[in-house]
């Protein structure tokens, strides 16, 4: 276990608190899997589920393992190629995107041996190319229409792909972009307008996607209405609130202790337990203690994040950790928020815990390049510590030498 752990870079508490949540995650994966099985009949056993689950988790911490290896830097280039990969994989799940596990949503790719999500690929290549196009701006004078061309064209693009499909994702990343724009002191009044023009594109999709014939465009504007207004007009009831009364259920039955690991009942009456409400099915095994527990994890990450933040030897690392770790904490808190009906359905998963493919192998890259930003500044700690120690060492080695020095001057 120790030569394991000294393989291991980085801030050690952010590694802790991954493999806590990656372990706890496969007790209400397995629970909440019997609903597909023997409700929804879409597998063949709970445990092709767990192992599927165990799968998707070696293949993001073989990728975290990997990306927590390399130099933070390299991150700036790579960044730059891959955004018009990026782009490509969005625009061709837009055009011919799948719907998997019976969720409503275009939004997957299927590329012959896996199904992928290009908007997960999409958000961390984003923010990590916004980071570093702040960075290479920050000794110069920023004008509008360059930065435009060069920051915001590709922003909007990339959210502009994704919106039609997945509005909360979209809306995420643009929030993600305009914070990181800030901390980079990207000029305010530039930032207003861009936020202007962010509401006016969504408003005229809207209003094109509601007036133009059903079927010219790709879009879920009617299930975004739809979902707020069944979260602002909740006590009305209706079968629409089946998933959010369901969640209200297993959270009520917990209690504070819950029922037990697997005893959960709404898990085969919430048709997305293992993904989406799976926080839900985790308070009722758990009870309050389990849930709190929980988030006490995520906003412990959060923590740690900040303080990696802070300590970032460079303004691109301090951008890269903000944006991909705060980007990770939004997904946790969301999730659980629409969980406990605090937020209208969103369809965010509870990174790490909640089952899927791509979700888990983008959030572990995304941690792998914060824990490399943390693995740099311990490497800048220890050279100091050393460069400090060399220099007491001399220090006694001089005194050494004057004391020899004034004894020899005293017996001559």
């Amino acid at each position: 276990m120790k030569k394991l752990v000294a393989h291991l870079y980085g801030d050690k508490h952010i590694w802790t608190v991954i493999f806590l949540l990656a372990l706890f995650s496969f007790v209400p994966v397995y629970s909440a899997s019997t609903n597909l099985v023997y409700t929804v009949g879409t597998g063949k056993s709970t445990f092709s589920y767990l192992f599927k689950h165990f799968f998707h988790l070696s293949v993001g911490f073989t990728l975290l393992y990997l990306v927590h290896r390399l130099e933070y830097r390299y991150f700036r280039s790579i960044a730059i190629l891959m955004m018009p990969v990026a782009t490509v994989l969005l625009f061709f799940t837009l055009i011919q995107g799948k719907t998997i596990g019976g969720a409503n949503a275009s939004r997957w790719l299927d590329i012959g041996f896996v199904q992928i999500q290009p908007s997960a690929i999409a958000a961390i290549v984003l923010l990590a190319y916004v980071a570093q196009y702040l960075v290479s701006i920050q000794d110069k004078k920023v004008e509008f229409w360059p930065s435009a061309l060069e920051l915001w064209l590709p922003v909007v693009i990339v959210v502009g792909l994704i919106l039609p499909a997945n509005f909360s994702t979209a809306a995420i990343i643009f929030l993600m972009v305009v914070g990181l724009a800030f901390i980079g002191k990207y000029p305010w009044k530039y930032l207003l307008a861009i936020g202007f023009a962010g509401i006016a594109f969504v408003a005229l999709f809207i209003l094109a996607a509601k007036t133009l014939p059903e079927g010219t465009m790709p879009n879920r504007v009617d299930t975004w209405i739809s979902r707020i207004d069944r979260f602002a007009n909740a006590d009305e009831g209706g079968k629409d609130l089946y998933q959010v009364d369901n969640a209200k259920i297993a959270i009520a039955s917990g209690g504070l202790f819950g029922k037990g690991p697997g005893k959960s009942i709404q898990k085969n009456f919430l048709p997305q337990s293992s993904s989406d409400f799976i926080y839900a099915i985790i308070v009722e095994e758990y009870g309050l203690l389990g849930g709190l527990t929980i988030l006490f994890l995520y906003l412990y990450l959060f923590f740690r994040f900040l303080i990696a933040a802070h300590k970032a030897p460079t303004l691109f690392g301090k951008l890269l950790v903000i944006g991909l770790g705060i980007y990770f904490i939004s997904q946790a808190l969301i999730n659980m928020g629409v969980a406990v009906s605090l937020l209208p359905t969103t369809g965010q998963t509870l990174p790490l815990i909640s089952s899927g493919g791509t979700s888990i192998w983008m959030t572990c890259v995304s941690l792998g390049v914060i824990l490399s930003v943390t693995k740099k500044e311990q490497e800048i700690q220890k050279q100091e510590m050393e460069r400090l120690e060399e220099e007491e060492r001399m220090q006694e080695e001089l005194k050494r030498i004057n004391e020899i020095r004034q004894e020899q001057g005293l017996a001559n």
